[in-house]
């Protein structure tokens, strides 16, 4: 069986290294024009088979919106119709800069997973807690060049120990690890054809909604009714989220509504109003969250130290000291807001002062990764396993592909964007607590949501970015705000799984025993929150509650204190070797040892669990009993020890994911 299987496993790899057929009339396509802008163009079709919902008569849609301007832009987007049919639409954004959406998809909120089958079988299985359950959602690649999205589709070749990609196409079968690259079809790779600061994301992201909105109509009110939109974003989202926000409301201002009969020959708009803004782990405010960051390495409630006190308060002082990290964001602020305050990156001396400030916040981070801990998880190892990225692999086949429809390879990252984002100094840039406190007086909804094992985007800086947006935003917020207490989070009749601070329409909730991308750890807690956010109902509980006086009560801190789990061990995904392969797997890459199964690498084929075991989607489909449908809304506190996770829970995803319940791992 061993010998047989690596003689299939060099057919396997060859024939993963495939370019991808480009004709619109082979991927069958229904392409519309926007009435907002006829020269923006949507071609979507049903993925058939590419993903199984709860249920089977959920529609869903893949598709891309071809965006006019100084270059191509083809933004990928992936539908999925509600479990019940409701008129609430979110939208759902991945970090980075530069990381794709569809790790929020298979790996945390999106409907369904991705587990083995057997060699080079993949199938996929229904979650019971994705946000599907609750709202049509619809997962957003961007900007241009990441994950599915594209300028123009060029063939290259695909080193994966450094996620690399050359264009043209010359892939090497003379190496010694045939697996280490493949021939495939990607972008340009050209930072000039991407946005590189968040403002241009985010009028890319509006024109492409508009087409979106144009194609679905089924989805949405009748116009002029304006389309409200929740919109949840994570880790880089921070900053994604409320300019994006801001942005699509000053579109509202200045573009036609399109009338009640409207005309597809004119240029008109829907109107977008967002009803809530949720943002999980977010990097929202550095000079906020980057000075608490030596705190939570030293001090954080799971009596983990990363480093010593002294070092802490080394990194703090510097943080402060004249020429500190402090110092060179609150210039970068400025600069930005008086030189460049629309966004455009195009202001050198703005852009060199804000990555010099980008520069200067690293210091105690660095100090962080010598620990040889996650940045996104302080219970794992620096090359976290969890989840498992599987689905990149998955995305790759040529089956796959063809029932998506696209004319790329899937990539996780794009390193192309993130160095575009970086040469501006973006994450620096500030100027988005402001713009939270403007979207909260206006009655949109605000819950920041932080898993409080997660380092990068930690919940001492998140609890710290609340206040000070309940303190811009001023009137009742200013006051009452911090005064409520924490409440806990009743996720159902058994188990708590986090505490939330709650006063109107603005929430900050703590999520127990949660990294970086809150709901890959505890599904049913994001979910349940997520649920409560777009309905307005009280976070803690899930009652309906007066948004206009509601406050929550409780102890004036969230101090709660747990042990961290065991620690996992490594798995090595050849399509993510930088983030996933330890020391071990490295040498044996080096050394040219080892076999590739599904996109892992083993010291050999012994090593595969499907080897010896029942492939885990069979086993997750028979022991899941869960309800498929609803929120939960609390009617007492349960009794449990809270930060422990619920063990019926935990076992069932353990079952469906095909893996221990690890923590998770983004790049932010």
């Amino acid at each position: 069986m061993v010998v047989l299987l690596s003689r299939l496993l060099l057919l396997t790899a060859a024939a993963c290294a495939q370019f991808v057929d480009q004709e619109y009339h082979s991927r069958n396509f229904t392409v519309v024009k926007s009435p907002g802008n006829r020269n923006v163009t949507v071609a979507y079709k049903e993925p058939l088979g590419a993903c199984k919902t709860a249920f089977s008569s959920q529609k869903q849609y893949t598709g891309w919106v071809n965006v006019p301007g100084d270059f191509s832009t083809n933004l990928f987007f992936w539908f999925v119709e509600a479990r019940e049919k409701t008129d609430k639409l979110t939208i759902w954004l991945n970090g980075g800069p530069g990381s794709s959406s569809m790790y929020g998809f298979f790996t945390g909120n999106g409907p369904c997973a991705v587990v083995e089958k057997g060699l080079d079988r993949y199938e996929t299985v229904a979650r019971d807690w994705g946000w599907d359950r609750g709202s049509n959602i619809i997962f957003i690649d961007q900007p241009n060049q990441v994950g599915f999205s594209y300028d123009t589709p060029s063939n290259g070749t695909m080193f994966f120990p450094n996620s690399t990609v050359l264009l043209p196409a010359s892939a090497d079968e003379s190496t010694k690890n045939p697996w280490s690259v493949a021939n495939g079809t990607f972008s340009s790779m050209n930072q000039q054809f991407t946005a590189n600061t968040t403002e241009q994301a985010a009028f890319a992201v509006w024109h492409m909604l508009q087409g979106f909105l144009s194609a679905f109509p089924q989805y949405l009110p009748p116009p002029p009714q304006p389309v409200s939109i929740n919109l949840f974003a994570e880790s880089y989202g921070g900053r994604y989220g409320p300019i994006f926000a801001d942005i699509w409301d000053e579109q509202n201002q200045m573009a036609p509504v399109a009338p009640a009969a409207a005309n597809q020959t004119t240029n008109s708009t829907r109107q977008i109003q967002l009803a809530s803004l949720g943002i999980v782990n977010g990097c929202v405010d550095q000079e906020i969250q980057q000075a608490l960051s030596p705190k939570f390495a030293t001090a954080n409630t799971y009596g983990f130290k990363a480093y010593s006190d002294e070092a802490a308060k080394f990194y703090t002082d510097k943080f402060n000291s004249s020429g500190g990290c402090g110092e060179r964001l609150r210039r970068c602020a400025s600069l930005s807001a008086a030189l460049d305050v629309n966004g455009t990156g195009t202001v050198d001396g703005v852009n060199q002062a804000c990555q010099r400030a980008n520069r200067a916040c690293q210091d105690a981070d660095m100090n962080y990764f010598a620990a040889g801990r996650s940045v996104y998880d302080l219970a794992s190892p620096a090359n976290d396993p969890f989840p498992p990225y599987r689905f990149v692999d998955y995305l790759n086949q040529g089956s796959v592909l063809a029932a998506i429809g696209s004319p790329i390879n899937y990539t996780l990252t794009s390193s192309t964007v993130y160095f575009a984002f970086d040469a501006t100094g973006d994450l620096s840039r500030g100027q988005t607590i402001p713009r939270v406190a403007k979207l909260l007086n206006k009655g949109v909804r605000i819950g920041f949501i932080y898993g409080d094992r997660d380092y990068i985007c930690n919940w001492f800086g998140g609890e710290a970015v609340s206040l000070e947006v309940a303190k811009q935003a001023g009137g009742q917020y200013m006051t009452q705000f911090p005064a409520a207490g924490y409440s806990p989070i009743i996720v159902n009749s058994s188990y708590i799984g986090g505490e939330v601070r709650q006063f109107g329409n603005l929430s900050f909730s703590r999520v127990f025993q949660a990294g970086h991308s809150v709901a890959s750890y505890q599904p049913e807690t994001a979910f349940q929150i997520f649920s409560r956010l777009t309905t307005g109902s009280s976070v803690s509980t899930g009652k309906p509650v007066d948004l206009g006086t509601y406050g929550t009560s409780g102890p004036a801190n969230s101090t709660t204190t747990a042990k961290l789990p065991k620690m996992p061990d490594t798995v090595c995904y050849i399509r993510a070797f930088q983030d996933s392969c330890d020391k071990n797997a490295q040498n044996l890459a080096a050394s040219g040892d080892g076999v590739v199964i599904n996109g892992v690498l083993y010291s050999s084929s012994a090593d595969w669990p499907l080897m010896t075991k029942t492939a885990a989607s069979e086993t997750a489909t028979k022991t899941s009993t869960a309800t498929l449908t609803g929120a939960y809304t609390a009617t007492s506190t349960p009794k449990n020890s809270a930060g422990k996770a619920n063990p019926p829970l935990a076992l069932h995803i353990t079952l469906l994911l095909g893996a221990a319940l690890l923590p998770v791992i983004d790049w932010i």
